[in-house]
């Protein structure tokens, strides 16, 4: 049978990683998808440099859409990444009646509606195992292995960068922008890091599988999005104490509504710096590898560990959808897997929850004048909240200010863990907290996370 041939938009570090693997391993993957697969057309705006890297038997182009128009291609890669030109291109190929494969998880999160309701009706599809989690087939897993359950929650170590950054500051003392530099000169983060730090990244990821594991449209404009950069040496060296371990997630929840906290249906989406007990598998997972943990009510608890981003990693996902689009090429497109998993005129309408009605637990760390009753006031306001204390460390402080307007008072940190409540009730109590004239400097709130 004719091999299936395919078009690359972009030849960077997951291009070139794609090409090689692909070459390498061609006979096994001809075995598994029962025809060739080929990368007979790239394009790039380096021309000499992909040339170089594919070889002869390859045709280089600098524009893409000349690949899109040639009617010899069956599937198009997109890996040039961004809001922009890259959308436009993604429609314009299935316009043209191809397969898309795709490791763009900012385009699929902000305009995955768009695209996935025009591929529907081209009959063509879009996969995008490489777009969350780079070489683990977390997608895969939700999108079928789990085919069964009703997802509870998923809660996901999704961003390296950040991981790595946290890793190091746990393990050296070292606070967050001492951090950042080493992890921008080891290459693991980029000059501008903002989409890491910021959490915005992980947000992407985590939209995508929020849709894919409750049947609800792709939404980022709703998930709640909060980074690393106020974290602290301190508050990761208290955590450890605690039996804690600090870990930016991407957490997605199905919520029943709970008349006796005022919550309702919906679903939680959020990005954010969390506690998690230190027994727990994922809190141990390090450096810049990705876990994600997924709760069913079936299957119980699964966890999925490996590498998140990198050449060959995440290559390993875009080749795996170019084997199930080869497989699935010449199927009826009603009888394949669904884009979000779910069939497009069953999707749910379940809104995504405002940050303020979503219940978890929290630990707070405040910086106090070390006088007579100062505790007695904090836990006040927090029991006039209707917040229970689930646990208190008092901690003299590792600095002392000197700043004259302080008058040298003897400081120390309060750290309190609290058990469940409501976001709002949480943001009320810091504030009247924060008022106090014996707290000295803007509380830290970290939500606390049990995965249990």
């Amino acid at each position: 049978m004719k091999p299936i041939q395919v078009g690359l938009l972009g030849i960077g570090v997951v291009g070139s990683g794609t090409f090689n693997v692909l070459q390498r391993n061609q006979e096994e993957i001809k075995r598994r998808a029962g025809r060739g697969i080929e990368i007979t057309m790239v394009a790039d705006l380096n021309v000499a440099r992909a040339q170089e890297l594919v070889g002869p038997g390859v045709t280089v182009v600098s524009d893409a859409r000349a690949v899109i128009a040639n009617p010899d291609i069956d599937i198009v890669i997109e890996l040039i990444g961004g809001y922009g030109i890259a959308k436009s291109l993604v429609l314009e190929a299935i316009a043209a009646g191809k397969h898309v494969v795709t490791a763009n998880k900012a385009l699929l999160a902000v305009h995955g509606t768009e695209i996935f309701a025009a591929a529907s009706a081209k009959g063509v599809m879009v996969a995008f195992e490489a777009a969350v989690a780079g070489g683990i087939p977390i997608i895969k897993a939700l999108r079928e292995g789990l085919t069964a359950n009703r997802i509870q929650w998923i809660a996901g170590i999704i961003n390296g960068t950040t991981n790595f950054i946290l890793s190091e500051m746990r393990d050296k003392g070292l606070d967050f922008g001492v951090v950042l530099k080493e992890a921008q000169a080891l290459g693991y983060a980029e000059a501008d890091p903002t989409f890491d730090i910021e959490g915005i990244d992980a947000a992407h990821k985590a939209t995508l599988m929020s849709a894919i594991a409750f049947g609800v449209p792709v939404q980022f404009d709703k998930a709640y999005v909060e980074g690393i950069t106020k974290l602290g040496a301190a508050d990761i060296k208290y955590a450890e104490q605690l039996g804690y371990r600090i870990k930016l997630l991407g957490i997605t929840k199905r919520r029943a509504a709970d008349a006796a906290k005022g919550s309702s249906d919906g679903i939680e989406l959020r990005v954010h710096p969390c506690l998690i007990p230190a027994k727990r598998l994922i809190a141990n997972v390090e450096g810049a590898m990705n876990a994600v943990v997924v709760q069913g009510d079936a299957v119980g608890t699964t966890l999925y560990y490996g590498k998140g981003a990198g050449s060959e990693p995440t290559a390993s996902a875009v080749i795996a959808d170019l084997v199930d689009i080869t497989r699935l090429h010449t199927a009826d497109a009603a009888h394949r897997v669904p884009h979000l998993a779910f069939q497009p005129n069953a999707m749910s309408n379940l809104p995504v929850l405002p940050m303020s009605e979503v219940v978890t637990s929290y630990y707070l760390r405040l910086r106090v004048a070390d006088e007579t009753g100062v505790l007695t006031k904090v836990t006040g306001i927090l029991a006039e909240a209707g917040i229970s204390i689930d646990a208190v460390l008092q901690r003299e402080a590792d600095e002392i200010s000197g700043e004259v307007s302080l008058g040298q008072v003897p400081q120390t940190d309060v750290i309190i863990l609290t058990h469940d409540c409501v976001e709002a009730c949480m943001n009320a109590a810091i504030a009247q907290m924060q008022a106090l004239p014996s707290v000295l400097e803007p509380i830290t709130r970290i939500r606390k996370e049990e995965l249990a």
